[in-house]
């Protein structure tokens, strides 16, 4: 019987095995070799600061305490990839033996409908597909920050989704891009994704540092994938006069302490909230999810985005009781928790 890995409460993290149910017509059966894990997200389920507020009710557009957002058992992981090993008579797009992805939490064995996974081609890394979603959020929040060619740029927060941020940007045309992050392994892996500089804000005045390498000015877009209200604070501090603030983080709430009276109101910068996956975008009907996909799939598969260095660790399945909770207890050890099956 397969297992799967499941938060069966907060904090807490178990296998469980599971029975995998016979196909449908149109599914599928992939029994995982490679998965990685949605670190912002998953927190907010896994830690549980995302609960205090309720679930988000669609039609009112606000958060309401008639139901939860966070509710246990919780399967853990993101995206998994594998191989097809059965299909249903009336799958015709895959064939058994071909290696697929789709989103799916870490399970050894999935069963997905045809239509909802990709096939992974030849001579591309798996990293690069468990990299498919949070390198499609990052060019949601390039686009929604109208990051162009010759613009400073400083993103917060060197995560996966930050660090695609960077190679994004750089790709745009944006000089210098600035990575701040206080963990020095993503430090390290944003010079290795191109940032220009790196600041460690807890030994810095960042919001000072990008004024002074951007000759004072101050950067034009500010991108913030941290979660935390210092560094939003610090790109306040950070952003040119009337420039922009791209606020993409799913925090919990933030502490006493966030200032709008300082630089925000005397620099008059524009805060804009990404989220790629609330339809419709703001570029919409020219602009949703499923093109910025396609943008960042091709971008992956062809080299121009690096995936393999954000990736890592990569651990044995097995090892994920040890493994999956030092994203929150540990997180100078993680960029993006990846999985060999």
């Amino acid at each position: 019987m397969p297992r799967e890995l499941i938060a069966p409460a907060r904090m807490e993290a178990v296998f469980r095995d599971y029975e995998s149910p016979p196909l449908e017509s149109d599914e599928i059966r992939v029994l995982s070799r490679f998965g990685a894990a949605k670190h912002g997200s998953e927190m907010a389920m896994f830690q549980g600061y995302a609960g205090h507020r309720g679930n988000f009710d669609g039609n009112l557009r606000l958060f309401t305490q008639e139901s939860q957002m966070v509710k246990y058992p919780v399967g853990l992981g993101n995206i998994c990839v594998g191989d097809v090993v059965e299909i249903g008579p009336d799958v015709k797009n895959v064939r058994v033996g071909e290696t697929v992805f789709a989103h799916g939490s870490f399970r050894q064995e999935h069963v997905w409908k045809a239509d909802r996974v990709r096939k992974l081609p030849a001579g591309v890394p798996w990293q690069a597909a468990v990299c498919l979603d949070p390198a499609d959020f990052a060019l949601g929040a390039v686009r929604d920050g109208h990051i162009r060619l010759g613009d400073a740029v400083a993103v917060f927060g060197m995560g996966a989704i930050g660090l695609f941020v960077v190679q994004l940007a750089r790709l745009a045309g944006a000089h210098p891009v600035i990575a701040a992050d206080p963990i020095p392994l993503r430090r390290d892996v944003a010079q290795e994704c191109g940032a220009d500089i790196v600041l460690d804000p807890t030994a810095c005045d960042a919001g000072l540092e990008i004024k002074r390498a951007t000759g004072d000015r101050g950067a034009d877009v500010c991108v913030d994938y941290s979660g935390h209200y210092t560094a939003l604070q610090a790109a306040l501090r950070g952003v040119a006069y009337l420039g922009t603030v791209v606020a993409g983080a799913w925090p919990g709430s933030y502490p006493a302490g966030l200032d709008f009276g300082a630089e925000a109101h005397f620099n008059r910068p524009t805060i804009v909230f990404s989220r790629a996956c609330s339809e419709p975008n703001p570029e919409y009907p020219n602009w949703d999810e499923t093109r910025l996909f396609s943008v960042v799939w091709r971008l992956l598969c062809n080299g121009s985005l690096k995936s393999e260095p954000v990736v890592q660790p990569v651990v044995p399945f097995d090892d994920l009781l040890e493994a999956y909770p030092k994203i929150a207890t540990a997180p100078e050890e993680n960029v993006k928790l990846g999985v060999e099956f």
